[in-house]
Parts: C-alpha cells; sequence; structure tokens
C-alpha cells in the first residue's frame, strides 16, 4: 500500500471489493465476494422508489500486536434488525451480519491501517430492497452487502473543539417516524439544514425534538452527550434519537469512572447546566462542541482550542480498547 495512512480523510477510497448477499424466496444466499463496485438492478427497485434502504457504520482495527478486530458488531447487526423491522424489510440474521462484516475485512486486509496511525477501515453494511415494483408495498427481495474503505478522522482537525448551531427551521425526523432507523431517506431530509448551518459558519448542527421543539434531539451527524458541572453524564432518549453504539460504549466507560449517567429529556433552555457538550459516533467517536448558538443565547463550554478532561479521558479510554492498548475488559472486540 502507498496510503498515506497519517493523513486520510473520511472519504471513499476503492478496495479490492465487498462481501454481497441476496434474498429471495424466502432464504439468504451464500456470502461472494465482487470486486465490480458497482451493483445491477431493476430500475423499479424498490429501494430506489419507495425507500427501502438502510445502513450501518462500524470499523475494523489494527491492534498493538497486530491483530484486525472489529468492534461491537453484534451491536450493529441488533440494531440493523430493528431498522429492518421499522421499515418491513428482511434483515439478516446476528452470525449472518458478524460473518459478512469478517470477510469484507479479510478480503481487505492489506487496507486496514497501521497501529498508531490514528486511522482505522470504516465498515459500511447495507441492506436495500431490489424487487421491481410499481405499487407502494415491501419488497419480496432484497440484496445485502458490506463495503469497506480506509478512513482518517471525519472532522479534518480531529478531536478539537468546534461550534454548533441549533436548528429550529428544520426537524431531522418526525415524532412517531423513523429517527429511531439508520435508514437513507433520514440523513437526506438533513442534508438541507447541514448546508444551512455550514453556510452560516457551523460545522455541526443540533436538531430539537421534532414534537414540541423546546429539546435537545441530537446533533445532525451524531448523538448529544454532556457532562453537568457536578459530574452526572447526560444524553437524550426519545423515539426520535438514533441509538448510537459508540454513546452506549462511552456510558460504560462513564460508568467504571464513577460518573452518574442519566438518560432522559435536556432542555435547550438549560443547556447552560453542562461544563463540557460532545457529538458522539462511529465516525468522529467524540467530537468535543466549544460552544452552542441557541437563538440570541450562545452557551460556552472550556477551552476553544482544546476538549474538557472528561471528554479527553473518555475518548481515550475508548481508542485504547479499539487498538488493543487497553484490556477490552467488556469484551467488544471481535477478531477478524
Amino acid at each position: 500500500m502507498t496510503l498515506d495512512w497519517k493523513n486520510l480523510g473520511f472519504q471513499y477510497l476503492p478496495t479490492h471489493g465487498h462481501i454481497q448477499c441476496d434474498f429471495a424466496d424466502g432464504k439468504w444466499g451464500a456470502l461472494a465476494f465482487k470486486t465490480e463496485p458497482y451493483l445491477q438492478m431493476h430500475v423499479a427497485a424498490n429501494c430506489l422508489h419507495y425507500g427501502q434502504a438502510i445502513f450501518e457504520g462500524l470499523k475494523a482495527f489494527r491492534t498493538r500486536d497486530d491483530k484486525v478486530v472489529l468492534f461491537r458488531p453484534d451491536r450493529n447487526a441488533d440494531r440493523m434488525r430493528g431498522s429492518a423491522e421499522r421499515l418491513c424489510m428482511e434483515a439478516p440474521s446476528n452470525e449472518l451480519f458478524i460473518e459478512a462484516c469478517r470477510q469484507a475485512v479479510a478480503q481487505n486486509i492489506d487496507f486496514v491501517p497501521p497501529h498508531g496511525t490514528g486511522a482505522s477501515l470504516y465498515v459500511r453494511p447495507l441492506l436495500i430492497g431490489t424487487e421491481a415494483t410499481v405499487g407502494i408495498k415491501a419488497s419480496s427481495t432484497y440484496t445485502f452487502l458490506i463495503l469497506v474503505t480506509p478512513v482518517g478522522p471525519y472532522y479534518k482537525d480531529g478531536f478539537h473543539p468546534v461550534e454548533a448551531l441549533v436548528m429550529l427551521e428544520y426537524d431531522r425526523a418526525a415524532p412517531n417516524g423513523t429517527g429511531r432507523a439508520k435508514t437513507a431517506g433520514n440523513y437526506a431530509a438533513s442534508l438541507l439544514p447541514g448546508l444551512v448551518g455550514k453556510k452560516k459558519g457551523f460545522p455541526i448542527i443540533l436538531f430539537a425534538d421534532p414534537k414540541e421543539n423546546k429539546y435537545v434531539d441530537e446533533f445532525g451527524t451524531s448523538n448529544f452527550i454532556g457532562i453537568t458541572k457536578d459530574g452526572v453524564y447526560k444524553t437524550p432518549e426519545s423515539g426520535s434519537i438514533l441509538q448510537s453504539v459508540t454513546n452506549e460504549s462511552l456510558q460504560s466507560l462513564a460508568d467504571d469512572m464513577g460518573l452518574k449517567i442519566n438518560r432522559g429529556p435536556i432542555a435547550l433552555d438549560s443547556l447552560n447546566q453542562f461544563s463540557e457538550v460532545g457529538a458522539c459516533g462511529t465516525a468522529a467517536v467524540i467530537t468535543p462542541i466549544h460552544a452552542i448558538h441557541y437563538g440570541d443565547r450562545v452557551f460556552r463550554y472550556g477551552d476553544k482550542d482544546r476538549a474538557g478532561e472528561t471528554l479527553t479521558n473518555l475518548y481515550k479510554a475508548l481508542q485504547a480498547i479499539q487498538y488493543g492498548d487497553a484490556w477490552d475488559r467488556y469484551g467488544w472486540l471481535v477478531p477478524v
């Protein structure tokens, strides 16, 4: 490989190929390795017209002892099943999901960045409805595939504080809609508000709850987490928020560090209760938030040039487990 591992961005780079599996006649077929980075499907495929498309995101890491591991693929398999249920899709079993991820990484093992570079192999499972239909109904056939690509930090400055804008003009999802599902349409709906925020100078936006517009929902790219001034780890919980595997993992670490965990509504008016705020997800792990702009108010958190102590400790603790620099006491790592 001639890649500059330490300077990778978060973008697609071609690899040797992807893993594909098809569902037809009520059963899943065999996993197959495909070198052609294109799909052939019917012009009337359900996913193209009625949006039966869901995906996941996880990572593979090269550890200190040169082993390659996946981080918590079982939780991503669980979440894909939940998304599939909401969209009336046929989901792969956990066993099929994890084996497909393993094979995709194994076939592209030389694209897993070296330990110490700070880079990783991003793993993208995708499930789409493929039946040709012009009537609105669930597909009877599906394609499940796993593509991988080596990536660096999601934001070019990495683990560095940014400013966020509360977006009140747009909702990410409806109150009883598909917010908890990782469906492609949710991300398409977030593009315009994200663009509006960037034009105003904010790399990340924070959505309010879609029902009352007065509680924290989640950031445009990831879950909201806040550390209160008295050391409580708080994160919103509602039916319109995607359940983050990273957030779940950070809560385990925070609990072991002696922080109290609180999952529940967070009023936008109470954002001044926090000493640290972060956006957390697979891509960036944690993005520290230096300030949140809410109407004519600005809530500021710590130093604009460096993250707070608690978020820094959580970030380092999670990364240490992922890269094999610390004991995996939770059993999160799955060998490839």
